[in-house]
Parts: C-alpha cells; sequence; structure tokens
C-alpha cells in the first residue's frame, strides 16, 4: 500500500522535474495540469520511469481505487488509504482554486459532492485528504507540497456555516421559483417569459502553503527543484515502521526529516506536532 513516504522517497531516487513532457511509453502529456497529475500519480506508484503500458497500468490499479477528473471530484484514491487532491499553481505566491469545494481534511462516502464510482469504489466511510500543490514555472515543475488537510484546514462546521447561512438566505427572496442543487442556489424562471435560470456556485480559494506554512519552511529562490510533506505526528506515527525508517534513515544532500509543530486551524495558539520531510536541490 502506497503512501506518503514511498512518494517522497520515490521522488527522490527518480528525480525529474520537466513535468511537460513527462511520458508513459509512448504517450505525452499534452499540458501542465496533466503533466502534474502524472508526476504525482507516478511518485505514489512509483511508476516515474516505466516504459512498459501494461506493467505501468498493473501498478497504477494497484496503487489506486479512483482517479477523477475536474468535474467529478476527488482526483485520486489511494487504495485502502488517503485521497489526494492535485493543485497547480503557477507562482509560488498565488492562491489555490478550490472553486465549489471548501477545504477538508476529510472526505465523507456520504458526501453529495462525489459520484457513485468514488463512493463503491472500495468500503470506505471517511478519508484523510491529502493536497499536492505543485508550483510550476514553464515547463518545470519548481516545487511540489505534500500536505494533509488537518494541517491547514478548519473543521467543516465553520465552511458550512458560511455555505448554509448564503443558501438559506437565497431561499428566502420573495417571488422566485427554486430548484434543488448541490450548489448554493438555482433560481428558475426569472423573468416574465420564464426563460432565464440563474445558477449561484461558491468560488472557495484558500493560500497556498508556501505561505500558509511559511513559519515552518521558506522557499528558497536558489534550488531547482523543493518537494516538501507536512503531516501531523500522529498520521506519521501511523505509517508502515519499515517507511519510517526508510525515510529516517537516508544520506542524500538536501534532505531534512524534521519535528515540526503546526498552528491549530481551529487555534491558532495552539501547537500541534507534526513532522515535516524536505528534499530540495
Amino acid at each position: 500500500m502506497s503512501n506518503i513516504i514511498k512518494a517522497f522517497i520515490n521522488t527522490i531516487n527518480n528525480y525529474q522535474v520537466n513535468i511537460q513532457n513527462l511520458t508513459r511509453g509512448n504517450n505525452r502529456a499534452n499540458n501542465m495540469g496533466e503533466g502534474l497529475e502524472s508526476f504525482v500519480k507516478d511518485i505514489f506508484a512509483n511508476t516515474i520511469n516505466e516504459k512498459n503500458n501494461q506493467q505501468s497500468f498493473k501498478l497504477l490499479a494497484e496503487t489506486y481505487s479512483y482517479q477523477g477528473n475536474k468535474n467529478n471530484p476527488p482526483d485520486l484514491i489511494l487504495r485502502n488509504s488517503d485521497v489526494i487532491e492535485i493543485k497547480k499553481i503557477e507562482s509560488k505566491n498565488s492562491a489555490i482554486a478550490l472553486n465549489s469545494s471548501y477545504p477538508k481534511a476529510k472526505i465523507y462516502a456520504d458526501s453529495p459532492m462525489i459520484t457513485r464510482a468514488c463512493r463503491e469504489c472500495e468500503e470506505w466511510s471517511e478519508k484523510d485528504m491529502l493536497y499536492a500543490v505543485g508550483y510550476t514555472k514553464k515547463s518545470t515543475l519548481k516545487s511540489l507540497w505534500l500536505v494533509y488537510g488537518d494541517c491547514f484546514c478548519a473543521e467543516k462546521e465553520t465552511y458550512e456555516r458560511i455555505k448554509d447561512t448564503i443558501s438559506n438566505g437565497i431561499n428566502t427572496i420573495a417571488d422566485v421559483e427554486f430548484t434543488e442543487t448541490k450548489e448554493l442556489g438555482k433560481v428558475k424562471k426569472v423573468d416574465p417569459l420564464g426563460i432565464t435560470d440563474l445558477r449561484i456556485r461558491g468560488m472557495w480559494h484558500i493560500e497556498n502553503p508556501n505561505k500558509i506554512f511559511s513559519y515552518l519552511y521558506e522557499y528558497d529562490e536558489r534550488k531547482d527543484f523543493q518537494l516538501i510533506c507536512l503531516m501531523m505526528r500522529e498520521k506519521y506515527d501511523s505509517l508502515p515502521s519499515e517507511d519510517r525508517e526508510a525515510v529516517e534513515s537516508l544520506d542524500v544532500d538536501g534532505v531534512e526529516v524534521l519535528d515540526v509543530k503546526v498552528k491549530s486551524p481551529d487555534n491558532p495558539v495552539k501547537l500541534m506536532d507534526g513532522k515535516l520531510l524536505v528534499f530540495r536541490v
């Protein structure tokens, strides 16, 4: 079963940064977004340099139980493990567009925002959310954060309260016809002819990890590539001991395995035990 530590080690062992030209067999990624998604998929499945298509497909199928797309989140589910959401930014300081999905520490099988295929890909009720945030410059991946949602996402009630207040307020507007929707609201027949509808969607944004966690890690402009993994200590300790021993025994320039204190997303003056893995070259 793959995990964040395996992905960290696989990246170090198979380092490459030109995501635009990532290939699997003869299939070349057509754009930066697809290149980043391929890179993330490959580091967890250890298929970065796999040239045999059939072997690559086999390893990917063993690693993942679900793959979504921009219309059917999440992006990936590690088999019997975490959910991965992939986000690309083109400036190290730009915010991340989450669109209609607010930040999440976990994802639940009963969520109305996921598909039946996602819900039934395996037996599960809830999974930890892992965000993969890649900063790209031209055709180069400059940095990749792998950070768990519970390191920066508040409890879901914080976001649901805002969402529900807006949605309920919209539904109190007089003399309009509403229809059931997964969005904030949908108004039918706005005009006298009854030919105009209005969709009301939330567009969530959040700061990217380079800014959120600047108190833990400072982006180094001199480096060609930086991989930063952040998780709570409890999560780190739950991972296989052989993987923890492997990463802690790495003797590679630019690798650090650090104990850190992470600000609680629900109470910033409270500090929580975390683990930070860094590779920079």
